[in-house]
C-alpha cells in the first residue's frame, strides 16, 4: 500500500469521526437500522483489527501463536471472565506456543 493510501484513509477516517461529532441525534434516533448500525459499527472495526493482526504477517495470512492466544480470549469472554484474566491467559498461551514451537 502506498503513502499516499494511507493518508488518504487516515483522511477518511478523521472526517467520519469529525462528522460523527457533528451529526444532529435527530437524525439517528426513530431509525432502528441507523440506530443498530451506529451501535455495533466500533464492535465490528475493532473485530476487524483484531483479525487482522491475528493473522496477517506483511500481505499473507500466517497463522501462529496470536492466533491461539486469541481463541484463548474468545473463549474466556464468553465464559464471562474477566478482562485482566482474559488478557493474562491470552498472553500466556501465545507465549508457551512460541516456547514450544
Amino acid at each position: 500500500m502506498s503513502w499516499l493510501g494511507v493518508l488518504l484513509l487516515c483522511a477518511g477516517c478523521y472526517a467520519e469521526k469529525l462528522a460523527g461529532m457533528f451529526l444532529p441525534p435527530r437524525w439517528i434516533t426513530g431509525r432502528p437500522l441507523l440506530e443498530r448500525a451506529v451501535d455495533l459499527l466500533p464492535t465490528a472495526l475493532l473485530a476487524g483489527l483484531v483479525a487482522t493482526s491475528a493473522l496477517l504477517v506483511g500481505k499473507h495470512v500466517h497463522a501462529d501463536g496470536r492466533l491461539l492466544g486469541v481463541a484463548v480470549a474468545v473463549v474466556l469472554l464468553l465464559r464471562k471472565a474477566p478482562l485482566l484474566v482474559v488478557i493474562v491467559a491470552a498472553s500466556a498461551a501465545t507465549a508457551l506456543l512460541r516456547l514450544l514451537t
